[in-house]
């Protein structure tokens, strides 16, 4: 195993994960609330090897290459993205209820969870764009017999993030004892969901126009 590959991609994975997005909004707030934590960070970093992995060995070519497969992604992302944001928005202006964060909520079922999650990573072009095509390319790069230690580099990345994320939400625990900061977090969860949706459309109408 070469130390060095690897390094490579763990950084390289890590600088394109830590980002504020639909995913990383998702995990903080199973996080906090103590939802299905385990299968979240779970989740997440297995689709994240899934993609990290194709990309490298030679997914990313046929992606970057089919505008159709992109464009309908890009669709479905969008009314995902924009249905999820609305309602997070509505449920903030709307609930009055007070939460519990110091107990397990499972109130969401672990199926709801795990398909959330999966429309989240899967609907979402720019997670194509960030670990197939991305984080695939520079992995391709490399010669055949280092391409397993970038993978290794690029996917030990999103576990720890991932993890890291939903296992240290809990410090903020005690911020979100009180209902207004489920308020402002909801909104804001809302917001970057739209905001997504919203580049997800330009990035479409730009693809179409450029192709």
């Amino acid at each position: 195993m070469n130390l060095s590959v690897v390094t490579q991609g763990f950084g390289v994975g890590i600088s394109l994960i830590v980002a504020i997005g639909a995913q990383n909004s998702y995990v903080l707030k199973n996080g906090i609330l103590k939802k299905h934590v385990f299968i979240t960070a779970l989740l997440c970093s297995f689709l994240d090897m899934v993609l990290i992995t194709a990309g490298t060995l030679g997914l990313s070519s046929i992606i970057d290459g089919n505008k159709t497969l992109m464009l309908l992604s890009t669709a479905f992302g969008v009314i995902f993205l924009a249905y999820y944001g609305i309602s997070s928005i509505i449920k903030a202006v709307k609930s009055s209820e007070t939460f519990d964060v110091g107990n397990d909520r499972t109130s969401d079922s672990l199926k709801k969870t795990i398909v959330t999650i999966l429309a989240l990573t899967l609907l979402n072009p720019h997670v194509y764009l960030d670990t197939v095509i991305l984080i695939g390319s520079i992995g391709s790069k490399f010669a055949e017999h280092q391409q397993i230690d970038f993978i290794i580099g690029a996917c030990s990345a999103s576990f720890v993030w991932f993890f890291g994320l939903a296992y240290g939400a809990r410090i903020l625990i005690p911020i979100f004892k009180k209902e207004i900061t489920w308020k402002i977090l909801d909104i804001v969860i809302g917001l970057i969901m739209l905001r997504i949706a919203s580049k997800l459309v330009f990035f479409a109408m730009e693809s179409h126009l450029l192709g």
